[in-house]
């Protein structure tokens, strides 16, 4: 059985660098993937960010780019991990789980994003 790939975690302010390079065109635009429920994602979300809650993941893989950077993003990156693991299992390797979740992105990014 193949091992799988290192769990991979980016932090917000990482995130943020990478996005500011995507808009230099330096690298490929990463998919912002938020696991978290539809009450969460209504309260806080980060812009362009696509909402597939955690429950849904199962059935929407085929949807999933498997080649494109994702950063899976949940509250405080205890779900997002589980949804990396999964994702992993099914030969995903191009993953990162945003550590801290939204609410590191809200505390150390950007502030207008509700805190909850």
């Amino acid at each position: 059985m193949k091992p799988l790939p290192v769990m991979r975690q980016i932090t917000a302010p990482e995130l943020h660098r990478m996005l500011d390079d995507v808009s230099l065109a330096s690298i490929e635009t990463p998919v912002l993937l938020d696991v978290r429920e539809h009450w969460e994602w209504d309260l806080a979300r980060i812009e362009g960010a696509k909402h597939i809650p955690m429950a849904q993941i199962p059935a929407a893989v085929e949807a999933l780019d498997r080649v494109r950077p994702t950063v899976i993003i949940c509250h405080h990156g205890m779900r997002s991990l589980q949804v990396v693991a999964f994702l992993q299992r099914l030969g995903f390797d191009n993953l990162h789980n945003l550590d801290g979740g939204i609410d590191a992105w809200s505390r150390q990014v950007d502030s207008h994003i509700a805190l909850y």
